[in-house]
């Protein structure tokens, strides 16, 4: 009778490590993002991503060349911005729409992904505040 005790241990230890695994998942600012890297962007907001903890927005910046890059960047969890009176319509009235952010650019080097600080869709001109800056 070894095996459900065995079968038992085994499902109790996989329940642990399950309620375990979205602590990994979150992160302070400074474990991801670069805050002597923050910078300006303007581009053509293309794709949001509403979901917890946090949000994701997508805008098409052109760099000095004149190519076209796609840049993620990750707001505050989406509760914060709802109560800030940033809510997901807001996002998708201005799809196609120019904005500017300021972000900090991700301390692993992955391209094209920054904490946004603040937000301005120039359909209304207001400066929103979408996360941490660190300058």
């Amino acid at each position: 009778m070894k095996t459900p005790r065995i079968l038992a241990a085994a499902a109790a230890t996989i329940g642990v490590l399950l309620v375990a695994v979205p602590s990994f998942a979150h992160h302070s600012f400074a474990a991801e993002f670069d805050a002597t890297k923050c910078r300006e962007f303007t581009g053509t907001l293309t794709k949001l991503e509403w979901t917890n903890p946090h949000g994701f927005f997508y805008v098409d910046v052109k760099d000095a060349g004149g190519d076209v890059q796609n840049w993620s960047f990750q707001t505050y969890a989406l509760i914060t911005l709802r109560r800030a009176g940033t809510d997901r319509q807001l996002f998708l009235d201005n799809i196609g729409k120019e904005v500017w952010v300021r972000g900090c650019v991700a301390k692993n080097g992955r391209p094209n992904y920054a904490a946004a600080g603040s937000l301005k869709f120039a359909s209304d001109g207001v400066l929103r505040q979408m996360g941490q800056l660190q300058d």
